[in-house]
């Protein structure tokens, strides 16, 4: 079981990536990842999400051409949120949590 203060360091890469997407979680993972093999399971998971779901958003953005990627442009944003909540508490609870849907660049 992690440590409180890892649980905690865990949930804020989820929680500041609601006020910066990219940097404020990088910063996070880089200082703590030799620490801590839970903070540096959740900081990669984190980025293999958030750098799929940019994928995702591109092709959507592609699809709107087609009218069908305003649904799916609502849907991603909608399960971005979600999943960056569900991450957070699965963090705080000292769970390892992995997204779906997302494809693994950092093991």
């Amino acid at each position: 079981m992690p440590t409180k203060d890892e649980r905690i360091m865990a949930m804020l890469i989820y929680v500041t990536s609601f006020f910066t997407t990219f940097i404020g979680p990088l910063v996070i993972w880089l200082i703590k990842k030799d620490e801590s093999a839970f903070i540096d399971f959740h900081g990669k998971e984190y980025f293999n999400f958030i750098i799929s779901y940019f994928i995702y958003t591109v092709i959507s953005a592609i699809l709107v051409l087609l009218l069908v990627g305003f649904l799916l442009l609502w849907a991603l944003g909608i399960v971005f949120i979600v999943f960056q909540i569900v991450g957070a508490i699965k963090a705080y609870e000292g769970q390892l949590y992995r997204f779906p849907l997302v494809i693994r660049f950092f093991q």
